[in-house]
């Protein structure tokens, strides 16, 4: 069933390194896979193009059928799980504030809609914090950066842009990219890390030192004060969603990305509740966007 459920995710990304991304694979596994499925039936399923990649004629004949497996395998699955237990549990989260506030309320929603008695327990740490919390049980699963956590299971479920937040008068609001180098030439609002840093690892790569003035957790602290002309700062753009500070956020030059993942030890040893709603992220990362 793995092979189909990776044939299903390479039509909806578009593509084979997206889809291992996605699924915690590499290229070359996914390639595997659907080299033996091709294999088993004897026919090609997918082909490649400028466009992307698109089911052959004998592959759109066969598709539908796989698609009625698939979901056939998911009520087999739920049924496993309400006989399992699943009609009630707790799942463990540790996530850092964006994710928190802008991802995961609509998300908690519609599990719920679907196991009405699972239950979260939610805590809100930065990156250090979230990768001890999951190093000694405390959470279940972490959603953070996939570039920090040694040791630690990833699957990047999607990547968000850090962008430079600036007064609204600020003359390099009026730009439509912000060159990195000019962040550094007035006080900068670090929104702390934890032991990792986009903005900090960004100047790294482009030779450049920011002045540091601050180091606040907070993104709504830190708004407030580049609102109030204390500094500038670079934050996920998630947060320009739902804000009413007079700021102004701007891409960078060159862009700063941050790939968001799961990140835990051992799936199969966490509560099948946790299990069931990390699929269910990986699942409806389009919802994430």
């Amino acid at each position: 069933m793995n092979h189909l459920l990776v044939l299903e995710k390479i039509l909806q990304m578009n593509s084979f390194t997206k889809a291992a991304q996605a699924l915690g694979y590499t290229q070359s596994s996914v390639s595997q896979m659907v080299a033996s499925l091709e294999k088993e039936f004897g026919i090609q399923l997918l082909k490649r193009s400028r466009q992307g990649v698109q089911l052959t004629p004998e592959g759109e004949k066969l598709y539908p059928y796989i698609e009625r497996s698939l979901r056939q395998y998911q009520i087999l699955q739920e049924t496993a799980g309400a006989i399992r237990g699943l009609e009630t549990g707790t799942v463990r989260i540790g996530a850092i504030t964006s994710v928190s506030c802008y991802w995961l309320p609509d998300l908690f929603k519609r599990f719920q809609e679907r196991y009405p008695a699972i239950e979260f327990v939610l805590h809100q740490g930065d990156y250090g914090t979230i990768v001890n919390w999951i190093q000694d049980g405390t959470v279940d699963f972490g959603l953070m950066t996939a570039d920090y956590g040694d040791g630690l299971a990833k699957q990047i479920i999607h990547t968000t842009e850090m962008k430079a937040f600036l007064p609204a008068d600020h003359p390099l609001a009026k730009l439509d990219r912000v060159p990195i180098a000019s962040l550094t030439e007035e006080p900068f609002i670090l929104v702390e890390g934890g032991g990792y840093s986009e903005p900090l690892e960004a100047f790294r790569k482009a030779g450049v030192t920011p002045n540091v003035r601050y180091r606040i957790q907070d993104d709504y602290t830190i708004m407030a004060m580049v609102e109030a002309g204390l500094g500038i700062s670079m934050l996920s753009e998630l947060v320009v969603s739902r804000t009413n500070f007079n700021v102004v956020a701007k891409s960078v030059e060159p862009q700063v990305k941050r790939p968001v993942a799961i990140a835990y030890r051992e799936k199969e040893a966490l509560p099948i509740a946790s299990q069931y709603f990390m699929d269910f992220l990986t699942a409806n990362q389009q919802a994430l966007i």
